[in-house]
């Protein structure tokens, strides 16, 4: 394979660290399913839960369409880190929401909820963090499969 990413390593490692982060995130989604009622808020331990499995799942199609994405390899490497980042900080602070019971910047799952100043601002910048590199990354996924198809 003639891609080659940022550190030049061949695209087919993103492609292999791609679905082997998306069976980790579907198993973690799994295993956070079964303590969803030992959580501060167990309504937002269901959305951690959910956020492990189509997480993982995402990344097991992306990776699967991989080699299809027409990016440059600097590019290319920005949306693996992107997608990388997005998916799991996802899965995380949707975890640690549940386990402290956070409720600031999640007011549906989240309602009558409240942590620690110090666990809302871990939870609130991750969430910010994690939309913004998803954004990013799921665009620069779509573009990269649309340059194929041109």
């Amino acid at each position: 394979m003639s891609d080659i990413d940022e550190t030049g390593a061949p695209a087919a490692r993103q492609k292999d660290r791609l679905l082997q982060l998306g069976a980790l995130l579907f198993l973690l989604g799994l295993l956070s399913g079964l303590v969803t009622g030992l959580m501060a808020n167990p309504r937002m331990g269901l959305s951690a839960h959910m956020q492990g499995l189509t997480n993982g799942t995402f990344l097991l199609a992306a990776g699967a369409v991989w080699d299809r994405v027409n990016l440059g390899p600097r590019t290319k490497a920005a949306a693996f880190w992107a997608l990388a980042f997005g998916t799991s900080v996802n899965w995380l602070m949707t975890q640690l929401a549940a386990l402290w019971g956070t409720g600031k910047m999640t007011p549906i799952v989240g309602a009558g909820h409240e942590g620690a100043d110090w666990q809302e601002m871990v939870v609130s910048t991750g969430l910010l963090a994690l939309t913004l590199a998803m954004l990013a990354g799921a665009g620069l996924l779509l573009a990269g499969l649309l340059r194929r198809a041109n």
